[in-house]
């Protein structure tokens, strides 16, 4: 302690200082430089080959240009993540290095950790593999709506362990990509919307189906609206006898996330047909019988007269 206030050893230690400014930090700060200059340049490179591979599938005609745009989003987005992680590794090596730290034992024992940690972490491990073919094979891409483990939403960020789910509410659901068991995309390359129509007993059927497809190919030829339909509306004909009504099928294929709006107009439409055309859409209801058939008139004449 009695060191502390003695001329030598401060003088020492700003001799030191100055030394290690002089030979030591320009260098320093040389490399914190690149490190922000890289970081710059690879996400200048990233996002250029981004556009880059965007323009060419809007050029190109047989590439849906959505479908393409989202897995582009996906893969520069976990190529920029893990591009960031590996300067960063070693940036911090250098920097070790920098403050005289033998990094060689340092890597080694982090070899054996992490050796150690992938027999203790295999959860862990599972997640990575699970995101890597999940991300190789293309099932999922962000903007997707997907019905994860049986709640849906659309898909706002996949990484190689998780991927990030918002439902209608705006809840976000995180799932482990190793622990997905159940995933449907709804919005891979096409969509659909499937309609149960129903009508009453009495209405001819061959005539409804009719005003159905009239109702698709004029929302077909909406400028707004049929730009999002991709065939024409599919009518497959009386589906089920219902226990009020006679339930027609049909379908209409949309782009991608489309067929929600588009379904929603359809209904709107057809309901105002429907009530052109005196077509009865039929609510549920119970007739109920006791002893013998009673005349509705004549009963109501003898409660009066009671």
């Amino acid at each position: 302690m009695q060191e502390l206030f003695t001329t030598d050893f401060w003088s020492k230690l700003l001799n030191s200082s100055i030394d290690w400014a002089i030979n030591e930090l320009p260098g320093l700060i040389i490399l914190i430089i690149a490190l922000l200059i890289m970081l710059r340049v690879v996400k200048f490179s990233i996002n250029r080959m981004k556009k880059i591979l965007i323009r060419r599938a809007e050029n190109d005609p047989s590439v849906d240009t959505q479908e393409a745009e989202k897995r582009i989003n996906t893969l520069t987005g976990i190529i920029l993540g893990a591009t960031r992680i590996v300067l960063m590794t070693v940036f911090i090596i250098m920097l070790l290095s920098k403050f005289g730290i033998d990094v060689g034992p340092l890597i080694a024992s982090a070899g054996i950790l992490g050796l150690a940690i992938g027999f203790g972490a295999q959860e862990l491990v599972r997640d990575y593999i699970s995101g890597f073919f999940m991300l190789l094979e293309d099932q999922l891409r962000t903007g997707d709506v997907a019905i994860i483990n049986g709640t849906g939403g659309l898909v706002e960020k996949i990484e190689l362990r998780t991927i990030s789910l918002r439902d209608f509410n705006g809840t976000v659901h995180i799932f482990q990509n190793g622990k997905i068991s159940t995933l449907a995309n709804m919005t891979k390359e096409w969509s659909a919307m499937v309609f149960d129509i129903g009508v009453a007993y009495k209405e001819d059927v061959d005539h409804v189906m009719k005003i159905m497809k009239e109702v698709g190919d004029d929302l077909q030829n909406d400028p707004e609206f049929g730009t999002n339909i991709i065939e024409p509306i599919e009518i497959f004909g009386l589906d089920k006898f219902g226990d009020s009504a006679l339930v027609i099928k049909a379908r209409l294929k949309t782009k991608p996330i489309m067929q929600w709006s588009t379904g929603r107009e359809y209904r709107r439409r057809l309901k105002i047909a429907f009530d052109k055309q005196n077509i009865e859409i039929p609510f549920p209801h119970t007739t109920v019988y006791w002893g013998e058939e009673i005349n509705p008139l004549k009963l109501s004449v003898d409660q009066k007269e009671k």
